[in-house]
C-alpha cells in the first residue's frame, strides 16, 4: 500500500472525508466535504408511490451534497413546494407530485437534473 493511501469507506459509519477522516455527515470540514455524484452525473427526481400506502411522494436521488447541506435543502425544497418531507439516508422526500417544480427550482440552482421514472 503506497504512502499516499487512506480510507474512503468505513462498514460502520459510511462515507469518510478525504481531509478530516470523519465520516461524511460528521465532517468537520465544512465546505471541503465529500462532494460526489454517483455514476450517471446528474440528480433524478421520481414520483414513488410503492409501500407509502397509496400515498405519492416525490424522490430526489444523486445530489452531491453532505449530510447538512441535504438537510438545507430539503428545507428549502419543503417551503418551495409548500408541502412536507424529509431526509432519508441520502435522497430527499418530499409529499405529493412535485416533479416538475423541484426540477425548475435544482435548475435555477445551478444543478444537473433530470426526471426518471415513468
Amino acid at each position: 500500500m503506497s504512502r499516499n493511501s487512506r480510507p474512503v469507506y468505513s462498514t460502520e459509519s459510511g462515507r469518510l472525508c478525504p481531509d478530516c477522516g470523519q465520516a461524511q455527515d460528521r465532517c468537520r470540514c465544512g465546505d471541503n466535504a465529500v462532494r460526489q455524484v454517483t455514476p450517471g452525473g446528474a440528480i433524478t427526481i421520481q414520483r414513488e408511490r410503492k409501500g407509502r400506502a397509496g400515498k405519492e411522494v416525490t424522490v430526489v436521488r444523486n445530489l452531491p451534497l453532505n449530510a447538512m447541506e441535504l438537510r438545507m435543502l430539503a428545507s428549502t425544497l419543503r417551503k418551495h413546494c409548500g408541502s412536507g418531507g424529509t431526509v432519508q439516508q441520502d435522497t430527499i422526500e418530499i409529499q405529493g407530485d412535485q416533479r416538475n417544480k423541484i426540477k425548475n427550482f435544482l435548475q435555477e440552482q445551478g444543478y444537473e437534473a433530470r426526471l426518471a421514472g415513468g
